[in-house]
């Protein structure tokens, strides 16, 4: 009921569905009329969002705006329940049940990102789910699951190094090719093919115009605004964001088998991403956020930091920050919370040892602890 009356209300209070949705649908409704879906500057999707975002297009706009916040609250709810199926939770649980009330009263960008209808929640919902495939050893699907998401925004494309790191050279193929595919075949259907690299890239490039600035949580954008040199807050971001990848390839490397390692390494990946990607908003954040909750049963894992608590404190409804409650100064509080999560998930990556951890092999969770906690059978 929470859930559904934060959707009514979204509904009740946006008329299109959200800023960012509304975007994309304009970019479809361009192509049907013959137009180029490149000519909104931010319009920052792969060609196969366009196709995605027609039945929208034609929709009308009254079934729209209450569609979309159902459709987003749903999509966060399922990449939640595949979450919790990676450690062997069950949905009815009290862990997941309050676990999901705690990401949807006591965490901001889930607000926002149902708010904005942004089609970040077709990442937040995939990536959960691909990890829980390829948990199971079911490595094929679970690229043919990453790369479905690329096709329509390429913000889990960081993951394909997973693929890399494991050898698993098929579902690598998948994960790259369907994008590709995908691509290829709808750019030839509008009427600019090449407009996302002669309009969109060189405008990430840019940085992208000073309006969207202000809101971008990236350690680059943030450095860049408190007079740090541009060039000097890229290094840095930069440097930043290779530490990562090397976190998320030692922890791999360890060899310990279980959800755990498949987990804090595709969590590193897209943390590390964030750290550098241009740009980088609060609500990425739900991408990963989700997968390190559902792990704090685990001994050893990422959530069982306090440093990872201290790390969501900005993002609690109502706290209040001294100079910067006004809205273009919120990528200051988001940046503090991505780059202490990165920190977080980096030093647990690299530091722990390789055995004696206390996480278990296959379940993550014992049986002992879950009933403690109300879970269920897994």
């Amino acid at each position: 009921m929470v859930l559904l009356a934060g959707s009514v209300r979204v509904g009740l209070a946006v008329p299109d569905g959200g800023m960012d949705n509304a975007i994309v649908v304009r970019a479809a409704e361009s192509w049907l009329h013959g137009r180029s879906p490149y000519a909104d500057r931010h319009f920052l999707y792969l060609p196969g969002a366009v196709l995605a975002a027609v039945p929208e297009a034609v929709l009308p706009t009254v079934v729209v705006r209450f569609l979309v916040p159902v459709a987003v609250t749903a999509g966060l709810v399922f990449g939640w329940v595949c979450a919790l199926r990676i450690h062997g939770i069950a949905p009815g649980s009290r862990f997941a049940v309050f676990g999901l009330l705690g990401l949807a009263l006591g965490f901001a960008p889930f607000g926002h990102l149902v708010a904005l209808g942004n089609w970040t929640v077709a990442s937040a919902a995939v990536l959960p789910f691909a990890l829980l495939l390829a948990c199971r050893g079911r490595w094929v699907a679970a690229g043919l699951a990453i790369g479905a998401a690329v096709a329509v925004k390429p913000l889990l494309a960081p993951v394909v190094l997973l693929f890399v790191f494991g050898r698993r050279w098929r579902a690598l193929a998948v994960a790259v090719g369907v994008p590709v595919v995908v691509s290829v075949a709808v750019a030839l259907l509008l009427p600019d093919p090449g407009g996302f690299f002669t309009r969109t890239l060189p405008f990430l490039a840019r940085g992208e115009d000073s309006f969207v600035r202000l809101y971008e949580a990236s350690p680059g954008a943030v450095l860049a605004r408190l007079g740090v040199p541009q060039s000097g807050a890229t290094l840095l971001a930069l440097g930043a964001a290779v530490a990562g990848v090397w976190c998320a390839w030692r922890r791999w490397g360890r060899g310990d088998e279980g959800a755990a390692r498949v987990v804090e390494c595709g969590v590193m990946l897209m943390l590390a991403a964030f750290l550098v990607s241009r740009p980088s908003y609060d609500h990425y954040l739900m991408v990963v956020l989700p997968l390190l909750l559902a792990g704090v049963l685990t001994p050893g894992a990422v959530g069982r930091s306090p440093w990872f608590w201290v790390a969501l404190v900005p993002q609690v409804p109502g706290f209040t920050w001294p100079w910067l409650e006004e809205g273009t100064r919120r990528a200051f509080k988001d940046a503090v919370t991505l780059c202490l999560l990165a920190a977080v998930a980096g030093w647990r990556c690299a530091a722990r040892g390789p055995a004696g951890d206390g996480v278990r092999r296959g379940l993550a969770v014992p049986r002992g602890r879950r009933e403690e906690a109300g879970v269920g059978g897994g």
